[in-house]
């Protein structure tokens, strides 16, 4: 009896598939079936008529939204944020990742990595409090301990928003780069060790064979995470802009984002048609933005593109 040559790559990719199973099963749950509420930013959502007995009424979410100060300050920060978290972000993982490997002892290595890795698993709600420790205007640590004695003004923290831009970006940084720089670690690793050994006999510096192999390899790397980091630039860490500065109205003008903007005209306007819209804005802009960046990419370099 002949096999079937068709069920041979089946064979072969089915326990990836099988291991990819559980992560599309959860886009198609949280990211798919959503997809079908899309209608309810075109209506008017009356809660007697229900959602699909309420009123059409065509863009007047969007023209609403638009005619409000709100919508330019929730997409000025939206991305503004995101376009920082992305660059520096990259720069801050590329560094450390590079000054990882440079560790010869593997224990030492592994140790920094773990506590780089640290911040990410600590929750928004608990950063939140350390933060309120670090920034409470009656006895936080910095104006209690540091301005204080040195006789400099206290500052009340959550009334000031000028200071939040630099705070976010801040604690953003910390909280992800050490777990952004694992993938670039990797990657690194991956490099042949005898370009090195080759450039080192060349008479290469340290720096300079940092600057000549590993970045130009890094970058197919830096290309991909940047395209898929731009899919979501119009999405924001709920809890970094909502959490952590407790929901101070007095910074809404620095804290305000889109994801902020969706959830409070949803609790606080109960206004789910407004809310939709947002929503669909958001994830409208974003998909453009990686056509858009996929298609400048390919154009420089086609190979380096997603798709």
């Amino acid at each position: 009896m002949i096999a079937n040559p068709k069920s041979k790559p089946l064979k072969k990719t089915l326990p990836l598939l099988l291991l990819a199973a559980p992560g599309l099963l959860y886009f198609f749950i949280n990211s798919y079936i959503p997809m079908f509420g899309v209608f309810i930013a075109f209506k008017d959502v009356n809660y007697a008529k229900g959602i699909f007995g309420s009123d059409w009424i065509g863009f007047k979410n969007f023209t609403f939204l638009f005619q409000t100060n709100d919508a330019w300050i929730m997409t000025r920060n939206t991305l503004l944020y995101n376009l920082v978290f992305i660059g520096l972000g990259t720069i801050v993982s590329i560094i450390i990742a590079i000054l990882m490997s440079e560790l010869l002892n593997k224990m030492y290595s592994k140790l920094f990595m773990s506590g780089l890795i640290l911040p990410n698993l600590i929750s928004m709600v608990v950063l939140s409090l350390l933060v309120f420790a670090f920034l409470n205007a009656d006895s936080g640590f910095v104006n209690h301990s540091i301005l204080r004695p040195l006789g400099l003004q206290e500052i009340n923290w959550y009334s000031e928003p000028k200071y939040w831009p630099y705070l976010l970006v801040l604690f953003q940084i910390w909280k992800t780069a050490g777990y952004g720089s694992i993938i670039y670690f990797a990657s690194i690793a991956g490099i042949d060790k005898s370009i090195y050994e080759a450039a080192k006999i060349d008479g290469a510096g340290k720096l300079k064979q940092i600057r000549m192999i590993t970045l130009p390899l890094l970058k197919p790397t830096v290309i991909v995470l940047v395209l898929m980091s731009m899919g979501r630039i119009f999405n924001s860490d709920f809890g970094l802009f909502y959490q952590v500065p407790l929901n101070s109205g007095a910074l809404y003008s620095t804290t305000q984002t889109i994801d902020t903007y969706v959830y409070r005209a949803l609790m606080q306007l109960n206004d789910i048609g407004m809310s939709a819209a947002a929503g669909l804005y958001q994830s409208v802009v974003g998909f453009v933005l990686v056509l858009t960046v996929n298609t400048i990419v390919k154009k420089v370099n086609s190979e380096n593109a997603l798709f």
